[in-house]
């Protein structure tokens, strides 16, 4: 078997085996973690996205092989030289992404993506304090030549979120150096907010700079490094039952909470640390903005163009297709999905190579995008509410079909063109996908996906070149 080419069964067996510390209510996970009802649906999910790189039919849409070595690779790991590989990559992104209907948010390629992006401007450290970027180039190898599972933690806990805030614990708070020695550093206290933690196979921590040297670090280590656990928020999968519950019962990602006790770093895997200018400018200056961005973009068209035939079913079935509010809400759907294809097509087309000879997207398209979603997204909940009405709250579970009264809910609950049972199943997805916990956690999640919206469209007003746009004012008024 290629190891490099990761199965499902190698990846559920790799996490359960693992034995990664997850907390999750009063007590740490005994059970195989893909045996677990907070865990199961989406690590199948994912799964599966690794058997389709077994598929003839799409091994060459998911994998490359390496040119050097003859080795095949997931595709979301190749850095591309040219507009030809960045479109390849684009492919794969969106094969997945359809796969899952842009619902997992740390489907594995999102992390490869940073992973490559990252590995890929490693020259931005060299000759700094403290800095290993050959550490960051091997680890890439490593993971790529493993098809390893990855999520990451950048966040510090919300203690104070004043501009100048120094904590003064003498125990931490936010994880910080607390010693070093020759295996290694040691690190103390949490961070936030690993989406998927507990169910990979490593963790990509990096601070987010600040004023304490000891908090200016990068690394990557095992999810089940001594001292590590995972704190699982409760669980929003509302049951196994995929027909109850279609999206949450396949999609759920739990996000966690993690802590760190005294956990060895080791040398070979930290690639700077005790450097407060490389935390607070390595992310920025590197290609992780454009290629994540690329990534999440593609992922975020497949997500709408879900909502939009989800939209239009719940038009066809209740018959409201002729009242003008109504079109709109579809329209504004399809019109949102048209510009964000037209800006991703943008950002290909304008790629260029990097000074390592990386070729990276137009990074300004990627951003208007990311920006426009993270404000319209929010705005798809409240509209099939009031296109769907009682209907959201008129979904029996499906088994009361199977009831005595099963014929009479057919009939009571029946639409234009569907028996109730098959109404039920539509207004079912659309409540998870917008009402239930699920999804009123999705709005949340895209809005912040890349932090504030206010403060990303704040970076985006100071990154513009204003002067061709107030040139031509003063041109007429001259």
């Amino acid at each position: 078997m290629c190891l490099s080419i990761r199965t499902g069964d190698a990846y559920l067996a790799s996490i359960d085996a693992l034995g990664n510390k997850v907390l999750n209510g009063k007590s740490i996970v005994k059970k195989p973690l893909s045996k677990h009802s907070a865990f199961r649906g989406v690590m199948r999910t994912q799964a599966e996205l690794y058997d389709l790189q077994h598929d003839a039919a799409y091994t060459d849409v998911l994998t490359y092989k390496d040119s050097d070595t003859g080795e095949r690779y997931g595709l979301s790991f190749l850095k591309p030289e040219t507009k030809d590989d960045l479109k390849r990559r684009g492919g794969m992104i969106k094969c997945w992404a359809e796969q899952t209907h842009g619902m997992v948010g740390r489907s594995p390629d999102y992390m490869n993506t940073v992973l490559m992006a990252l590995a890929s401007s490693a020259s931005l450290l060299e000759g700094k304090d403290n800095c290993f970027p050959d550490h960051l180039r091997s680890y890439y190898e490593y993971v790529r030549q493993h098809d390893l599972t990855m999520t990451h933690t950048f966040i510090d806990p919300q203690v104070n979120r004043a501009d100048f805030y120094f904590e003064q614990n003498d125990e931490p708070i936010a994880a910080k150096v607390v010693d070093r020695n020759a295996e290694g550093i040691i690190i103390q206290g949490a961070k936030l907010l690993a989406t998927q933690g507990g169910i990979t196979d490593e963790l990509v921590v990096m601070s987010s700079g600040g004023f304490e040297q000891d908090r200016g670090f990068g690394f990557a280590i095992p999810s089940n490094a001594e001292g590590l656990t995972f704190v699982a928020r409760e669980s929003f999968a509302g049951g196994k039952s995929t027909a109850d519950y279609p999206l949450s019962a396949r999609y759920e990602e739990i996000d966690t909470i993690v802590l760190f006790d005294k956990v060895l770093i080791p040398w070979e895997r930290i690639f700077y640390y005790d450097n407060v200018a490389v935390a607070s400018s390595f992310k920025n200056q590197s290609n992780f903005a454009a290629f994540s961005l690329h990534q999440v973009l593609i992922r975020r068209i497949a997500k709408l163009e879900f909502a939009i035939g989800l939209v239009q079913s719940l038009i066809e079935e209740i018959n409201i297709a002729e009242y003008q509010h109504v079109q709109e809400k579809a329209a504004n759907l399809v019109i949102l999905a048209e510009v964000l294809q037209s800006l991703l097509q943008q950002a290909e087309a304008g790629a260029a190579p990097d000074q390592w000879g990386t070729f990276c997207p137009d990074l300004k398209p990627l951003q208007v995008a990311s920006n426009l979603f993270a404000r319209k997204y929010p705005e798809i909940a409240p509209a099939i509410h009031q296109l769907g009405a009682s209907g959201l709250m008129s979904i029996p579970p499906l088994h009361a079909f199977k009831s005595e009264e099963g014929a009479a809910l057919n009939h009571y609950l029946q639409s234009k063109t569907k028996l109730g049972k098959d109404r039920v199943k539509l207004f079912r997805l659309a409540w998870d996908f917008v009402m239930s916990s699920f999804g009123t956690r999705e709005t949340l999640y895209e809005y912040f996906f890349f932090g504030d919206p206010v403060r990303l469209i704040g970076q985006f007003y100071s990154s513009v070149d204003f002067k061709p746009y107030t040139k031509k004012i003063d041109d007429l008024l001259s």
